[in-house]
């Protein structure tokens, strides 16, 4: 049985570059609102979507129907909180002096 090796010319590796490396702590806080507002919109908009969906089949269902209210209550808090993210941000930045 016969066994091949490959060697590499070089033994050292390329340099490692970083692409998201942030300048400030202020932009740490920017770039968590961002995602926060992201995350958070697309899981209302996910609500909003299952809501709407299970009132339309519902048929009249009357448990179907709350079930279909609580998910767009639950998309109506995650809108809100969304719109709050940016608030919540800067309460955090006054806090820790950022």
């Amino acid at each position: 049985m016969a066994a091949l090796v490959v060697t590499a010319g070089a033994a050292a590796a390329d340099p490692v570059v970083v692409l998201a490396i942030a300048e400030s702590f202020d932009q740490v806080l920017d770039n968590i609102r961002n995602w926060l507002v992201g995350i958070l919109a697309g899981l209302a908009t996910v609500c909003v979507t299952v809501g709407g969906a299970r009132y339309v089949l519902a048929s009249g269902d009357p448990g179907e129907v709350e079930k279909s209210k609580t998910a767009l209550r639950a998309a109506c808090i995650g809108y809100g909180l969304a719109m709050l993210a940016p608030v919540i941000v800067a309460v955090l930045k006054s806090i820790v002096g950022a």
